[in-house]
């Protein structure tokens, strides 16, 4: 087996969002939080966690084309675009990409291409929706900032889990 379907193997243990919310159902701290039932899967694999690194950026890929082919260590990238439905973020060899440098998971607040690539490959895929139109590099855009994903919170360094029920963010690792 090859060490990013090792990884995305091993982000797939058992957990469920739905399980996660019940535990943490009373938690109003802010360090539990939920996304908005906004999104859909595209990659290979359905359920995954992992430690969030961001992305904010605008009809711009560059910096999720390079922060993917770096080694993801079964890390999950939010990219932050806005919401925009004008170009997508990802497509199949960013996708691939992101898969051979072992990240567990891509969850794209705006939208992904190349759906059939996508669903082949093994790693997990959330966005908005499908938009062939590829983004225009101009290199802009931040890196590990903070964002504001559909009004929800997500820093650097929380833990996001994925599974066919939803999304949910923690300022910690639940399952450890």
């Amino acid at each position: 087996m090859s060490d990013s379907r090792q990884l995305a193997a091993t982000a797939e243990q058992a957990f469920s969002t739905c399980d996660l919310c019940d535990a943490y159902l009373t938690d109003d701290s802010g360090r539990f939080r939920v996304l908005p039932a906004v999104f859909r899967h595209f990659g290979a694999v359905v359920r995954f966690r992992g430690q969030v690194s961001t992305v904010q950026c605008l009809d711009d890929n560059s910096l999720v084309r390079a922060a993917l082919a770096e080694p993801g260590n079964g890390r999950v990238l939010v990219v932050d675009g806005g919401g925009s439905l004008r170009r997508a973020l990802v497509g199949g060899n960013v996708a691939a990409s992101a898969a051979k440098n072992g990240w567990a998971g891509v969850l794209v607040y705006g939208c992904v291409r190349d759906v059939a690539e996508l669903n082949a490959t093994p790693v997990g895929l959330l966005a908005l929706a499908l938009q062939p139109m590829p983004t225009v590099k101009q290199n802009q855009g931040l890196r590990d900032v903070a964002v504001q994903i559909a009004g929800c919170l997500v820093r650097p360094g929380d833990w996001l889990y994925a599974d066919e029920d939803g999304v949910v963010v923690a300022d910690r690792n639940l399952l450890d």
